[in-house]
């Protein structure tokens, strides 16, 4: 997969393909290692957290849940918190489009820091019009 130095918003799919080393894990490390080095900035929203701890929960238990939380916030990663910038636009983005108040958010911090979006969420292909996109690779279902 291409690299593009620059600003990156890792999706909830992404942290969950790196965490669970899925197809495209390899792509999300590098970019990682580019951001310890300072050779790239990555962003993750706190929706994505939420995400994060509430599926892990459901699928193991809120140890597993904290531990992934944890490991996500040891990663040389800026967690962006909501602010009514960030409010406002992800409200825009869902307003006019299908798709889930998470991803809205995701889409709008990816905006908000001009970057490029890393999933695997088929979701985000209803907005590719508005966003940098780079997909990993989807599961096959």
């Amino acid at each position: 997969m291409k690299k593009d130095n620059g600003v990156y918003v890792l999706d909830t799919s992404a942290l969950f393909t790196y965490i669970e080393d899925e197809a495209g894990a390899d792509h999300v490390e590098q970019l990682l290692l580019d951001a310890e080095k300072g050779d790239a900035v990555i962003y993750i929203s706190f929706i994505s957290l939420t995400e994060v701890f509430y599926i892990t929960s459901r699928e193991n238990d809120e140890s597993k849940a904290m531990e992934r939380i944890n490991l996500i916030k040891s990663l040389a990663v800026s967690i962006q918190e909501s602010d009514e910038n960030l409010n406002l636009e992800a409200a825009r983005i869902k307003s006019k489009n299908s798709i889930s108040l998470a991803d809205s958010y995701i889409a709008a911090l990816c905006r908000y820091h001009k970057g490029i979006l890393v999933h695997k969420d088929p979701e985000f292909e209803k907005i590719s019009s508005l966003i940098r996109e780079q997909r990993l690779p989807y599961k096959n279902s």
